[in-house]
């Protein structure tokens, strides 16, 4: 079920909204939509990242490098 909710915007950001409307053939509720899916996303990787990167640090993993050469 969706429900609607009322956010502001600064003026500037409003525009950019608007301008991306336009290009993106798109409405604001996708858009945002969207902008919110990504935050989230990154969020979760953030956490996911911080609980595993003491781990591979224990294991001698401190660069993506290390990882790849340790997976392939």
């Amino acid at each position: 079920m969706r429900e609607t909710i009322t956010i502001s915007l600064p003026k500037s950001l409003r525009q950019k909204l608007d301008g991306m409307i336009k290009k993106e053939h798109l409405n604001r509720s996708d858009i945002i939509r969207e902008a919110l899916r990504q935050y989230f996303a990154r969020q979760e990787f953030q956490r996911l990242r911080d609980m595993m990167v003491p781990e591979g640090e224990r294991r001698g993993l401190y660069t993506d490098e290390d990882v790849f050469r340790k997976v392939s």
